[in-house]
Parts: structure tokens; C-alpha cells; sequence
């Protein structure tokens, strides 16, 4: 059975689960461990995207994200592409360091933010990494520990976290601390794990008994909501893809996008394509990539090598071109064509 294709959004928060290939660890030491961080500390600011929550244990790691500038999906490819072979390097090793793909719950934010910042918050002290709170406060491989100002990670969100406890951060910390308290006592939390409304009613047998009473529920393993949210998110899923749909439909390839991007800049189409650092190459070239992978679906492996540029310089353009097209309000599909 194909893979259900990841779902994002403006704004979407997502629980972000890496696993080493075979449970082996993917931290070998804390140079590792800074290492991850140090990617994650330039990462964050440069697709503006929020981390809420997070935590490193040997061998996989959560986080807790709200997207930004651009989907999660090219934060988490940059950060683990570069990563892995940084490590592999390192440890003179070959091969996969991650298990499959990183598993990625869009979550819906009001009811299961501060559950989730939590149930993360709390994976060191579960896993016997640490023995107590104590520890757990003063923990420099977890957000907690920044929650608690013992440690500082200035790209984590911690104003958005505090504010959903109190407007003052002492009163806040302290709120916090206690919430995190009472929630060790709870065992696993498979409701935070995904599945729209059908793990947090308590499995497909509520879910059915809810049905034959009237009330419609929809469900989803890749999303973590009520069933509105999840009908929403997957409507807007599914408005994307149409998107994409329509333009291959209309003829639309990236040799076309090519020369919609040569018409819109007004420069001749070698100039979008071709391997310089003028200013007018740069800024087509990011429109280029831009519309090549968020429009048409194309990944920023197959786009660098048809621009002979490497996967993170496509990243770096397609976050440029972003911004290029909603300055300039360009389209890429052409009225009428």
C-alpha cells in the first residue's frame, strides 16, 4: 500500500518523531547532541518556524513545530540530510541513520498544545534517562530545562508556552512546573499519537458506537484533532493536491514553469536556469524552484538536478521564492491558457 502523503498548513502544529534505523542510537555523545541542536538553532529562524517542545534520547527524538515560512517538510529534509551525513562522516559508517520517514502528526492546537509540550517534556525522566524532576529541570538535552530557565536555547518558543499558564513568566514557570508534576503520574499517552478523534474516544469500537448514534466522526493516523479539524485539515489537503493536479492537467512541467518564470521577470529563459550569482538569476531561480516544488510537486532532489544545485541550496531558493511571489503577486498559471 503507497504512502499517505504528508499534510501541512500555514500555521499547523506537528508532533515530529525521528527514529534511529533498527532502534539504534542516533546520539553517540553530546558533541552529537550539540551538533543537532547547533542545525536546529539555524533552522528555526530561517524558515520561521516555532518550536514549542523537544527532547533527544539516544535513539530517536520528538518535537513539537508550528510551520512557518515553509512547510515542516523542508526544515526536517535540511535537518536530517545534513545531520546524517555529518554523523556517517564522523563515525566512518555508511548507509541509512534514520528509520524510514520521520513520522509527522499535524496536531490541532487548543485542546492538545500544553499536552503535548508535556507528554515531551517528560520523555527523558519515562525513558530512565533522568531519575527525578530535579533532574529533569536541569536536563540540557530537552526544552524543559529551558521552561525552566536552567538552560537557554534562544530559537525555542517559550512566550507562546508560558502564555498558556499566565501573562507573567515567573507565575507561568511555576504553573508549569506543577502541570508537568502531575503529569508523570499518567502512563503512555497513545491519544497524543495521532489519529484524529478516534485513539483520544477511545478506539475504533467508540467510534463506531458514536456513529450509530447519529454523530459523524472522521478520522485520520496523520492527524491529531477533533473530527472538524481533521475534515479541515484533510479538505485543505486535498485543495493542494487538486493544485497540483490542475496545472499538470493544463500542461504545466517544470520546462513550462521555466518559461513562465522568464515571462513574469521579464528575462530571457537561459537566465533562469543558468548557474550565477546575478541578482536577476538568483530571484528567478528562486520563484523557479519555488513554484517547481510547492506547485507542482517536484522535490527538491529531482529540481537540484535539473539546476545542478545542490538539495539544500533548492530549500534555501524555494523559501526565497516564497516571498518573491507574494511581494510581487506573480502567478503561475497564466489566465486563460
Amino acid at each position: 500500500m503507497p504512502r499517505k502523503a504528508r499534510i501541512d498548513a500555514p500555521g499547523a502544529v506537528h508532533h515530529v518523531i525521528i527514529r534511529g534505523i533498527e532502534r539504534k542510537n542516533i546520539f553517540r555523545s553530546d558533541s552529537d547532541r550539540v551538533n543537532f541542536l547547533v542545525r536546529l538553532s539555524e533552522l528555526i529562524p530561517e524558515t520561521q518556524i516555532d518550536c514549542f517542545a523537544w527532547t533527544l534520547i539516544p535513539n530517536h527524538v520528538h518535537l513539537l513545530l508550528r510551520t512557518g515560512l515553509v512547510p515542516v517538510s523542508i526544515l526536517m529534509s535540511r535537518l536530517l540530510t545534513g545531520y546524517a551525513v555529518w554523523f556517517n562522516r564522523k563515525y566512518q559508517r555508511h548507509g541509512h541513520l534514520f528509520q524510514n520517514r520521520y513520522k509527522s502528526i499535524l496536531c490541532q492546537e487548543d485542546p492538545y498544545l500544553k499536552e503535548l509540550v508535556r507528554y515531551i517534556h517528560l520523555n527523558p525522566l519515562r525513558s530512565g534517562i533522568v531519575d527525578n524532576l530535579p533532574e529533569l529541570d536541569n536536563h540540557p538535552w530537552c526544552g524543559h530545562s529551558v521552561l525552566m530557565n536552567k538552560t537557554k536555547q534562544a530559537w525555542q518558543n517559550v512566550d507562546d508556552v508560558y502564555r498558556l499558564f499566565s501573562n507573567k513568566k515567573g507565575l507561568a514557570r511555576i504553573r508549569y512546573r506543577v502541570f508537568v508534576e502531575k503529569g508523570f503520574s499518567k502512563d503512555k499517552r497513545p491519544d497524543l499519537t495521532g489519529g484524529g478523534l478516534l485513539r483520544s474516544s477511545g478506539g475504533w469500537t467508540a467510534v463506531k458506537e458514536i456513529r450509530k448514534s447519529g454523530i459523524r466522526v472522521k478520522g485520520d493516523e496523520r492527524v491529531l484533532g477533533d473530527s472538524d479539524f481533521v475534515e479541515k485539515v484533510l479538505k485543505f489537503a486535498e485543495e493542494e493536491l487538486e493544485q497540483k493536479y490542475n496545472l499538470k492537467a493544463k500542461g504545466y512541467d517544470f520546462e513550462r514553469v521555466t518559461n513562465r518564470v522568464a515571462e513574469v521577470m521579464d528575462i530571457k529563459i537561459e537566465q533562469v536556469t543558468a548557474f550565477g550569482k546575478s541578482p536577476k538569476t538568483v530571484k528567478a531561480r528562486s520563484l523557479l524552484c519555488f513554484w517547481a516544488h510547492r506547485k507542482l510537486g517536484m522535490t527538491t532532489v529531482e529540481i537540484g538536478r535539473k539546476l545542478n544545485i545542490s538539495q539544500s541550496a533548492v530549500s534555501r531558493s524555494s523559501m526565497r521564492g516564497q516571498k518573491i511571489e507574494s511581494e510581487n503577486q506573480f502567478e503561475v498559471i497564466v489566465e486563460n491558457a
